[in-house]
């Protein structure tokens, strides 16, 4: 657990770093745009459909459905930010790494055809996800507990492997994320309950990806021992500098 909270400390601190505010600015735009756009797409959806031809009674309607389209706009804003946030993340990691990391290789990182085919995919299963979790809104002592266990996992195994691809293959970058799934799922769950706050979810896809490229380099580091990284090692001098930065 001591590992998680000063993962996630880190990610916080590294807010600071321009790159990384520049980041944040930019996801912050973008979802704004869509957030905007995707409230006004369902309100008009909504308001143009007569559902009765009675003036008061069309205008109650008009109500319900402003408020349900914030509410359903609410609802499908997290897996909106983690697909715009999931764009970024790599620009992300190469700050934290030349910042935290400065001795390592350059990672081959994620080419832009990779980083959008991944952020569609993650938006796909989010989504349809979220939406077969709807029917449990009618349960509220159920409900919490799978939404944010549900996406606590979505959101713990896209930014973990976001993290571990740049230096592993895929494969061994999922046995590594099953490996520490439990805990990679703990710290998943206070990210996805993040993004549900307010003005604090703008910065939520920034904070998790650098906390996961921390833990992937602590976590890497002995996995390394079963041979299933292909991450270059390092000098001994290097090596003992990054012991001292963790």
């Amino acid at each position: 657990m001591g590992g998680l909270i000063s993962a996630f400390i880190k990610g916080l601190s590294q807010l600071s770093d321009p790159r990384t505010r520049s980041v944040v600015w930019a996801s912050i735009g973008w979802t704004g745009l869509i957030f905007v756009l995707t409230w006004v797409g369902i309100w008009v959806g909504l308001k143009v459909t007569t559902f009765i031809a009675i003036g008061w009674l069309e205008a109650f309607f008009d109500f319900l459905s402003g408020a349900g389209a914030m509410v359903l706009t609410w609802f499908l804003f997290p897996p909106v930010v983690i697909a715009v946030g999931s764009l970024l993340l790599e620009r992300v990691a190469v700050a934290v790494e030349e910042r935290h990391y400065p001795g390592l290789p350059q990672a081959k990182g994620q080419t832009m055809a990779e980083g959008i085919s991944a952020s569609v995919r993650l938006l796909g299963t989010t989504l349809g996800l979220n939406i077969l979790c709807l029917p449990l809104m009618l349960v509220p002592p159920i409900f919490p507990f799978v939404y944010y266990t549900l996406n606590g996992y979505l959101l713990s195994r896209e930014y973990f492997e976001v993290a571990a691809t740049r230096r592993l293959r895929l494969s061994d970058a999922k046995a590594l994320r099953i490996k520490k799934q439990t805990s990679l799922t703990v710290i998943g769950v206070a990210y996805a309950f993040m993004l549900t706050i307010p003005l604090v979810n703008l910065i939520t896809p920034v904070v998790a990806t650098a906390a996961m490229v921390h833990l992937f380099h602590r976590w890497n580091k002995n996995h390394g021992s079963d041979g299933n990284s292909n991450a270059p090692e390092l000098p001994q001098q290097q090596q003992k500098q990054l012991d001292d930065k963790q």
